[in-house]
């Protein structure tokens, strides 16, 4: 399993576009006997009401970008999974992480 910090991390659905604020984001990569999976934890973030947005949407589709502390450029699609009460979100990767090869 490979482990990245965030920088920075952007989320778009339709033609809304929003970038995330967090005090910590982690990006995890597995890959485990030919499959392979990714998800982004979110905690300490302070937009109350996108987590709201989430909360109460059945539609939870996300286009991801995110920058690791390092310089990474990384993309693809995911799940919004928000947890108000926690100030926190979970972002279930679907697919390909592009940047990641």
């Amino acid at each position: 399993m490979d482990t990245f910090e965030l920088a920075s991390l952007q989320v778009r659905q339709g033609n809304n576009e929003w970038p995330i604020s967090f005090a910590r984001a982690r990006l995890f990569v597995i890959q485990n006997y030919g499959t392979f999976s990714w998800y982004i934890e979110l905690d300490g973030m302070t937009q109350e009401e996108l987590l709201q947005h989430f909360a109460g949407s059945l539609d939870i589709d996300i286009s991801v970008e995110a920058v690791t502390v390092g310089g990474r450029e990384l993309g693809g699609d995911a799940f919004f999974h928000p947890n108000p009460q926690m100030r926190a979100a979970a972002l279930r990767g679907q697919g390909e992480l592009k940047g990641y090869q």
